[in-house]
């Protein structure tokens, strides 16, 4: 005799071949019994199908029948029989997705460790991307997000990889505003640095832009007085500069796919509109602010026109356009580099330091480590898969990953 909540878990496992599923369903379907809970997962052609089921009366007829259908399909089955459906979820929900180049078991064993230290489980794990980085999203229950986001970027900073924790919620699915900085997040290199190598002060404008950035200097201060040492250049050389500009890998991918789904952009830099202008019509960005060089008679005078976009300027941007697109600020995602990018960091509902300085990685939300940009895309639950299929509907192919 069975009772009312008794059920039974069935799993099979073995070589994945077409009619598995459904051959294991017909079986069920025949005995009566009511679907509870149902996982399968496919790794390297290896099935694993589990089905919580309510239990028939007749449990053993049911049992020879399942076992029958797997040792015809010459699969391994389990048959597990319990009392009530799977327990539900306990507070404490989060996304926590850990990419890595390559991504080490040592790594995923120490960091399911950390998760465990704080009495969280892991309830569910899927690859997000296997190339040209690993990306594994974990869902988690049982933790505290903000605790086990502390202790996570600690362990993900001594094993080389990435780790971003983010609270379970219905914000990840909307439409949401993604705001970056341009110099070393959206480009390679610093524009101001590139301009100064055509007035001969590449080198001097680095340093002091090296440690504007780590902090150590006021930043408007520091960009007036590395702007005064291109007075004279010709206006043309902006263009020049332009030519020069590498635009980082994924940027473009990021971009198109995000817009696919209805997401705004917006660039905010510390340096320049004659270039960011240019850039935002270029991939399709929907705002931009940056500081504007004053030129008179064709000549840069070494000097900017107007307010300073500055670290407080950039949150206020991030504001403006949130309001602009209609997008809740707690809806925003920040991306940047340096010190000046720390206010519209905290500003955003997710603030994500991309191959950040040492400051900006201890203040942010999160770290993206890796050279490309599209890596933030699985923080947001989208895989590689999903974007190269996106991206061959419009005929743009995805060169294969190595075997």
């Amino acid at each position: 005799m069975t009772g009312p909540d008794d059920t039974l878990l069935i799993t099979l496992t073995g070589k994945d071949r077409p009619g598995v599923t459904s051959a294991i369903f017909g079986v069920l379907a025949q005995a009566g019994v009511n679907v509870i809970d149902l996982e399968q997962i496919l790794l390297r052609r290896r099935l694993v199908l589990g089905v919580l089921v309510s239990a028939p009366r007749d449990v053993k007829r049911l049992r020879q029948s399942v076992e029958k259908v797997a040792a015809d399909l010459g699969m391994a089955v389990e048959i597990e029989k319990g009392t009530g459906d799977n327990k539900s979820r306990r507070d404490g929900r989060s996304h926590v997705t850990v990419i890595g180049s390559p991504l080490k078991a040592s790594a995923m064993g120490a960091i399911a460790g950390r998760i465990a230290d704080l009495g969280g489980n892991i309830d569910r794990i899927e690859r997000m991307a296997r190339y040209p980085v690993t990306a594994l999203e974990l869902d988690v229950s049982g933790a505290d997000p903000m605790a086990l986001r502390s202790l996570l970027a600690r362990e993900a900073a001594s094993l080389a990889v990435d780790v971003a924790v983010q609270p379970a919620s219905l914000l990840r699915h909307a439409v949401r505003l993604i705001v970056m900085d341009v110099d070393s997040t959206l480009i390679q290199g610093e524009v101001i640095e590139m301009l100064a190598a055509h007035a001969g002060f590449e080198a001097e404008v680095a340093s002091v832009t090296e440690a504007a950035m780590r902090g150590e200097l006021d930043f408007e201060e520091s960009l007036r007085a590395r702007v005064k040492l291109l007075a004279g250049l010709d206006a043309s050389v902006i263009d020049a500069v332009y030519d020069e500009i590498v635009i980082n890998p994924g940027a473009r991918t990021l971009v198109r796919t995000l817009g696919r789904l209805g997401y705004r952009f917006a660039i905010v830099s510390g340096g320049f509109s004659q270039i960011t202008n240019r850039l935002a019509a270029d991939l399709g960005i929907h705002f931009s602010r940056a500081n504007t060089l004053e030129i008179v008679d064709g000549k840069l005078t070494g000097a900017v026109v107007g307010e300073v976009v500055d670290r407080a300027g950039k949150a206020r941007a991030l504001r403006e356009f949130a309001a602009q697109a209609g997008v809740a600020e707690a809806a925003t995602i920040a991306i940047g580099d340096g010190a000046n990018d720390l206010d519209m960091l905290e500003a955003a509902g997710l603030g994500i330091a991309y191959n950040a300085r040492p400051v900006v990685r201890e203040a942010a939300d999160t770290a993206v480590n890796v050279p490309y940009l599209d890596a933030i895309m699985y923080l947001l639950g989208i895989s590689r898969e999903e974007i190269e299929a996106a991206d061959a509907e419009v005929g743009i192919v995805t060169p294969a990953p190595p075997v």
